[in-house]
């Protein structure tokens, strides 16, 4: 599934992904591949992206890579929006 990070400065990240775990309003929750649409809002946390990244890539300062799939992200607030497996995130 296709997912793209945006912050007001730029775009963090835009790939595919097997699978997000987003700190939701109401809880944490994940995303995996034909999940349902969804519009959810986020909270102060992190978020976890688990894909094959190409370790060749440099990633932003603001990931942390975890293991060879998985990096995380640590946010403030947000808006996620899933629809026929591509996820918009605006993050700050």
């Amino acid at each position: 599934m296709y997912l793209e990070i945006i912050s007001p400065e730029a775009t963090l990240f835009s790939g595919d992904v097997e699978s997000l775990s987003v700190p939701g309003t109401d809880g944490s929750f994940q995303v995996l591949e034909n999940h349902a649409a969804i519009v959810s809002t986020l909270v102060n946390g992190k978020i976890e992206i688990k894909g094959t990244f190409d370790s060749t890539k440099s990633f932003d300062p603001l990931f942390k890579k975890n293991e060879s799939n998985s990096v995380t992200l640590e946010i403030s607030s947000g808006t996620i929006e899933l629809q026929d497996n591509k996820m918009i995130l605006l993050v700050d």
